[in-house]
């Protein structure tokens, strides 16, 4: 079920607390010599649609939303960023308008970093508001952690930027938008933390071209084994969601160890 393909009384008509409300965040913003500006969007766009496709009766699919906070990486040039401010509140409007028309479980599926303390500040301010609902967020990569650092076979185990792992994707995804002769390790990255401290560098600092990794060691076939993965994780993660509780208060969430 896709949101933009759907008439008002067919969507009218789906059942809101059993269906899932999957709406996909990402930016466009430069990802190096190598890869497009629209990496973030084309791999979560590609990533939701492909569980929508396994779960089409019980997924609703909204469009990406492709702006971002890519705020970070503005230094480095072809890159479109909206204000934090700015983007939380549209991510608050996103979901009021579903909730208000009695929608009870959304997820964000989030394909870019930068997205991922304001999408937790954008749920966090809404759920006051709607304690009846499930508010999820997360990136589509966070379900399968251990699986993408034993696939990718440089010492960046991680998910960065323009890196193996999101190279691999692209390969996979949409080989022809790689720009394979510019390949190359992205040398070291600098930190961004010591001692769990958070340090607010940008990729100009913390990069030499905007990218981190090694998407040198890339490939279509690690690609489709990583896409493939996560998007089997990601359909077991929406049945779990599907089967959560709806409820407003603690007995609402917990089984009583016995019934007197």
């Amino acid at each position: 079920m896709k949101f933009p393909e759907m008439t008002s009384a067919r969507l009218a008509s789906i059942d809101r607390d059993q269906t899932l409300v999957v709406i996909p965040i990402a930016a466009i913003e430069q990802h190096g010599p190598h890869m497009p500006t629209g990496t973030d969007f084309i791999l979560c766009t590609a990533v939701a649609e492909a569980v929508e496709a396994r779960l089409a009766e019980r997924v609703l699919l909204t469009p990406t939303v492709w702006l971002g906070a890519s705020a970070h990486h503005l230094r480095l040039g072809s890159t479109l960023n909206t204000e934090l401010d700015t983007y939380v509140a549209t991510l608050c409007d996103i979901a009021r308008s579903l909730l208000d028309d009695r929608y009870r479980r959304l997820l964000y599926l989030n394909g870019h970093g930068g997205n991922i303390d304001p999408m937790r500040m954008a749920v966090r301010e809404i759920q006051p508001e709607y304690p009846e609902a499930l508010l999820a967020a997360g990136s589509y990569w966070s379900v399968a952690d251990e699986f993408i650092r034993q696939t990718l076979e440089g010492e960046h185990k991680d998910v960065g930027h323009a890196c193996e792992f999101e190279t691999s994707m692209m390969l996979h995804v949409r080989p022809e938008l790689v720009v394979r002769e510019k390949l190359a390790a992205a040398g070291k990255l600098v930190a961004d933390s010591i001692d769990g401290v958070f340090l607010s560098r940008d990729m100009n600092q913390r990069t030499r071209e905007g990218y981190t990794g090694r998407p040198d060691l890339a490939s279509a076939a690690k690609g489709e084994r990583l896409f493939s993965g996560i998007v089997d994780r990601l359909v077991s993660l929406v049945e779990q969601l599907l089967s959560e509780p709806l409820g407003t208060e603690y007995p609402d969430f917990v089984v009583p160890d016995f019934v007197v």
